[in-house]
């Protein structure tokens, strides 16, 4: 939701790093793969509970998350770039809360049941659309840059974030505040679910 708002901020902010990087010999494909690995290494972290440590690693893949993009708007943008970047993500997405699911199985294991189901929807929105978006040759003004069709919605990267973030805050409380944004995401996934199909029906129309 505020993913659009905060971009501009972001990529001024992340263009100083991103020239070291490249500086430093660097690429876009490497910084998505460190910040990966960096990022499942919070998994063990949360299942012996230590989530201050956890999130530092889960703020750090984030942040990579960012610079890779950075990188590769200054040196070359590629498909392969953008596959490897979302793919990795969903899979980190879907280990944190493995990770809480591991921290108490007892407590969290129905919570984090629901809210991998409800990654399950609303990335196969996101993808489902962005491969025939892409197909029908659809843009995206919003997010000119990206290498995929990118549908917004009320949770996007930025509350994911936030969501990540409280988990490890209130760890106690994961099992509501997963419920609170699994509830959230399915908004999310069933206004992508009402716009991208009206879109692409109109594109079919125009079409013919």
């Amino acid at each position: 939701m505020l993913d659009p708002k905060l971009l501009p901020i972001t990529r001024a902010l992340l263009d100083i790093p991103a020239r070291l990087l490249i500086k430093l010999g660097v690429t876009a494909d490497q910084v998505t793969v460190a910040g990966f690995v960096v990022g499942l290494l919070a998994v063990p972290l949360l299942a012996l509970e230590y989530y201050t440590f956890a999130l530092i690693l889960i703020l750090l893949n984030r942040l990579a998350d960012g610079l890779d993009g950075a990188v590769a708007r200054r040196t070359q943008l590629t498909d392969a770039g953008g596959y490897i970047d979302i793919v990795l993500d969903f899979i980190f997405y879907s280990a944190v809360v493995f990770g809480f699911l591991l921290a108490s199985p007892e407590q969290n294991a129905v919570a984090a049941g629901v809210l991998l189901v409800t990654f399950m929807g609303t990335g196969a929105t996101f993808l489902a659309f962005a491969s025939v978006a892409g197909k029908q040759g659809i843009e995206n003004p919003s997010y000119p840059n990206k290498s995929l069709h990118y549908m917004g919605g009320v949770t996007e990267g930025f509350e994911t974030i936030l969501a990540f973030v409280a988990f490890c805050l209130w760890p106690q409380q994961f099992a509501m505040l997963a419920y609170v944004f699994a509830a959230l995401c399915w908004i999310t996934a069933i206004t992508r679910i009402v716009a991208g199909y009206r879109t692409l029906k109109k594109g079919a129309a125009n079409s013919v």
